[in-house]
């Protein structure tokens, strides 16, 4: 049995006001995981009070963009359970998300994984938490120490501005795992 995928958003932007940045990050992130059979989940994101379950930030999120067919996606992800909110973490991750790998163009060479390492995890059962640093600032170096896997989607260090390495990651870890499924499958 493959274990879930789930795709990381922690917030680096305002920690105390949710901005338009964390709206249209969501709005993207939730045809992504939808797309490619993957969990979401948002960590320190300030939604407002009003709104403590995911389908009710789902369903706000849609009312407020046209991304992602006007948040139906994320929606659907809310439904099916697939959407989770979390407060920051200090000590370690929910354990219900699996290994956390962090993206990032800096990965500790210790650390560092390739899409085939974080795939044979999957494929051994095993979930992975996909971590973004989300906002201007970057990853901060809390979650670094946090964390002890790292992936760079790029083969030099490239820094890619978060939506872009998302998109590129999900795709780059769905595709490996696809491709490595077919091939355990084909074997004798």
């Amino acid at each position: 049995m493959i274990g879930r995928p789930t795709i990381g958003l922690w917030n680096s932007y305002d920690p105390n006001h949710f901005r338009e940045a964390h709206r249209r990050l969501l709005a993207r992130a939730g045809p992504l995981a939808f797309a490619f059979d993957m969990n979401l989940a948002t960590f320190g994101f300030p939604f407002p009070s009003e709104l403590s379950r995911p389908s009710e930030v789902a369903e706000w999120i849609a009312t407020t963009t046209t991304i992602g067919e006007e948040g139906r996606y994320l929606k659907e992800l809310a439904s099916r359970g697939r959407f989770q909110m979390f407060p920051y973490v200090r000590k370690g991750f929910p354990p219900q998300l699996g290994e956390i790998v962090l993206t990032t163009c800096n990965p500790d060479i210790e650390r560092r994984r390739t899409a085939d390492d974080i795939c044979a995890m999957l494929m051994s059962g095993r979930s992975v938490c996909l971590l973004f640093g989300a906002g201007p600032r970057g990853t901060p170096k809390e979650l670094i120490d946090l964390t002890n896997h790292h992936f760079d989607v790029t083969f030099d260090g490239h820094s890619l501005e978060t939506c872009t390495a998302l998109g590129a990651v999900v795709a780059v870890i769905a595709h490996t795992l696809k491709r490595k499924s077919e091939q355990w499958q084909e074997s004798p």
